[in-house]
């Protein structure tokens, strides 16, 4: 029989082997299944027993049907479809040799499997098992995305496709517009294996084309066909900077078990020896955690004298954390994060931080209470620090409960906490506090919302090395100390709606009266409330110290209100408000936190929003009498995701001769911009830069203007593909982790594994 080759399914093959292009008529038959074609002629049939140990129907429907009972050969034609159990053929002519079993299709032949894999191909040979054969130009849709174009190819009983002259990809193979793409990366391959039971494809000969163009061979690649990851090498990682040299890091992928694996990097630089790194991973019943590692055998700088130590130290870095739920209500979380020394970090560029913490966390939480059991120690990574300074904590414990009914109409709290807080060089602090909380809300008939609450508290505390807390007022007295705290608090707001230039707006005065006897605040420690500032997120709070160490007493009203505007793709939202206190201040409330007098600094807060375009956030605080800016802080963003510029500004001017400890004055501006054209490629830039200059913190070095951090780069990115070369300047030296240039280029083949 002759047969006459389609041009739709043999331009498919061309363009996905010989370099991705094809004209537009034919780009949709990839992406697109074809709707089951009107059916003319139906049959449904069985083998004959002597041809399979196991028979199973086949259904199959088309436009005309043809019996040569001489040969017991049936012949269907025209939009012809079999069906068997999750498997499925099209094709335009198929043939059944009822005596052998064997099922030939041809033209335009797209065959499915049971996991949804779909082969396209011009003739298929199949066994009444639904068995392929030998097939020639094929092409190969993976379900999870990918598609596989051969030469040639053979199916095997157990399903196992082998092709050979291959080509595979993961990009899209159609635009917008429905035409055909060039993608940007392939993987060609002499031979390639495909392992429907196990969803594996492996390939041998391999080599990545980026563009067309051929980079670099890739050995013993395989990938999986579920997104599930497999075993294998990764695609290196290449970064120059000032302190390491020419780097490049080379990775090993190793795939334990479902629930594990384990990432191993090596990494060789030119101007200091190598390291290796690790990554396992291990999801359990119960939980999951993770533990990476770095360890290498380098020169550091002393943490006090900033001069290189004379021979080579091991030097590394662990990080691990993990999470376990043994019921509804219990689980213990956790982290551990140490370094060798305080530049090993920044010198390999790892982290910023200038503190790494550890964790444990024992919880319990179910609908009515909360408990946990917690601690953590904390490792100081500036230099010049005294380690013996940082706290410990453990245990902080914690309890909660609401209790179901309710008294006087109102909700109640209560609490129990304790804390054991010590330093190897420094004061040590114990605390532990019982308290109860009752709250009232409700609306009056004029639509006020009126919420009274009530909050009592007990406090024991001891203390001991209390002279080597350098800032007086956090000490407390040594020994033992106790004080009881009383806190009642009224507050209304008012909300008003109406209409306001074609849309709708909401005005909410509102004021609040809170009353407290005096507290024995300097008689405590102050371990968790040194960082006290009067801000538009605490203007309302009942306590305005953070933690529980400072409780603010008086009576004090604070008034201010809130105003928001919606119009079609606008919002716009601000806040004001200002305290008066009927007494004097006490010593807790020092110069700088604008809360020192009896009448308050004002604070505020405009948000301004323009559907997803614009973005500003405005904070800041008004002297109360000269309204010179105490606090500035600007954050705008305006673009799309892919094109936008984002700028933010901070100045904080407290008005203070003295060095307070928590209350220093700053100045910082921050900008970020990214432009894409050509469709898919961009350019960006960031940078941070210190204003501040000496009249503003005399242990400043600074002129008013120090950049801190600065990068530039070019990216591309599509459905498929990310690239980018990225240049950043450090302008700071921080012991061996030089201040200097930094060039790193990466790319990310997606659905390859490769990140």
């Amino acid at each position: 029989m002759n047969h006459i080759r389609s041009s739709r399914t043999t331009g498919l093959l061309a363009f996905a082997l010989a370099g991705f292009t094809a004209p537009c008529a034919y780009g949709s038959a990839l992406a697109q299944e074809a709707p089951p074609p009107p059916a003319t002629a139906e049959a449904v049939a069985e083998p004959a027993a002597e041809t399979t140990a196991e028979p199973r129907e086949i259904d199959f429907e088309a436009n005309n049907l043809a019996y040569d009972s001489e040969n017991e050969v049936v012949t269907a034609s025209g939009n012809v479809v079999l069906r068997s159990e999750d498997q499925s053929v099209r094709a335009q002519e198929v043939s059944w040799n009822r005596k052998s079993g064997q099922i030939t299709a041809s033209g335009d032949v797209r065959f499915v499997d049971q996991d949804g894999n779909q082969l396209y191909t011009e003739r298929l040979e199949l066994n009444d098992k639904f068995e392929t054969g030998a097939m020639e130009d094929l092409l190969l849709a993976l379900r999870e995305g990918g598609r596989l174009a051969a030469n040639s190819g053979s199916r095997g009983e157990d399903g196992t496709i082998t092709l050979n002259q291959a080509a595979y990809s993961a990009c899209a193979v159609e635009d917008s517009d429905g035409c055909p793409k060039k993608p940007s990366w392939r993987v060609t391959a002499d031979r390639v294996t495909y392992d429907p039971e196990n969803r594996r494809v492996r390939f041998r000969g391999a080599y990545l084309e980026l563009f067309g163009a051929r980079l670099l061979p890739l050995p013993g690649l395989a990938l999986r066909t579920d997104s599930g990851a497999a075993s294998g090498f990764m695609v290196p990682d290449f970064r120059i900077g000032q302190s390491n040299g020419l780097e490049v890091s080379g990775s090993y992928y190793w795939r334990m078990a479902d629930n594990r694996d384990l990432t191993l990097v090596g990494t060789v630089f030119t101007e200091a020896p190598p390291m290796v790194s690790g990554t396992y991973r291990h999801l359990v019943d119960k939980g999951a955690y993770q533990i990476t590692g770095y360890l290498t055998e380098s020169r550091r700088i002393s943490s006090f004298t900033g001069d290189p130590t004379s021979e080579r130290d091991l030097r590394g870095y662990l990080a691990a954390n993990g999470k376990f739920q043994f019921n509804p209500e219990w689980s213990v979380s956790g982290s551990v994060r140490l370094a060798t020394d305080r530049t090993f970090l920044r010198r390999y560029d790892i982290s910023n931080d200038d503190r790494l913490r550890s964790t444990i966390n024992v919880e319990r939480i179910d609908e009515q209470s909360y408990f946990s059991f917690a601690g953590w120690a904390t490792q100081t990574m500036r230099l010049g620090q005294d380690q013996g300074q940082v706290p410990m904590v453990l245990p902080v414990v914690d309890y909660r409960r609401r209790l179901d009914d309710p008294v006087l109409g109102g909700k109640v709290e209560l609490q129990l906490n304790s804390l054991n807080l010590f330093r190897e060089d420094g004061q040590d602090t114990q605390r532990a506090f019982a308290s109860a909380r009752w709250e009232l809300r409700g609306i009056t008939g004029l639509g006020q919302l009126v919420s009274l609450t009530a909050l009592a508290r007990g406090d024991v505390y001891h203390s001991s090395d209390n002279a080597l807390t350098d800032t007086v007022t956090y000490r407390g007295s040594p020994g033992w100390q106790g004080r009881g705290i009383a806190v009642g608090a009224v507050d209304v707001k008012w909300p008003l709606v109406g209409e306001f230039l074609g849309g709708t707006q909401v005005f909410t005065p509102r004021v609040q009266l809170v009353a407290s006897p005096p507290i024995r605040n300097l008689a405590v420690p102050n371990e968790d409330s040194r960082a006290i500032d009067l801000e538009d997120s605490n203007l309302f709070a009942l306590n305005r110290f953070p933690g529980y160490d400072r409780v603010e007493d008086g009576v004090r009203v604070t008034y201010g209100f809130d105003w928001e505007v919606q119009r079609p793709g606008w919002r716009f939202k601000t806040t004001l408000g200002q305290s008066y206190r009927f007494k004097e201040a006490s010593d807790i409330l020092v110069d700088g936190t604008g809360l020192s007098e009896r009448v308050s600094d004002f604070v505020g807060r405009t948000e301004v929003r323009f559907r997803d375009f614009v973005k500003l956030t405005h904070r800041y605080r008004l002297d109360k009498d000269s309204l010179k800016l105490r606090r500035n802080e600007f954050d705008a963003t305006v673009g799309s995701r892919q094109t936008y510029v984002e700028v933010g500004y901070l100045k904080l001017n407290r008005d203070i001769d003295e060095f307070v400890e928590d209350l220093q004055d700053r100045e910082e501006l921050r900008a970020a911009a990214r432009v894409r054209f050509a469709d898919y490629w961009s350019v960006f830039g960031s940078g941070v830069f210190n204003l501040t200059d000496r009249t503003e913190d005399p242990t400043f070095n600074s002129d008013g203007f120090e950049a801190v951090r600065t990068r530039l780069g070019v990216a591309y990115e599509d459905d498929c593909l990310e690239l980018g070369l990225t240049w950043r300047r450090d302008y700071v030296t921080s012991g061996d982790a030089e201040r200097g240039d930094t060039f790193q280029l990466y790319f990310n083949l997606r659905n390859l594994g490769f990140r």
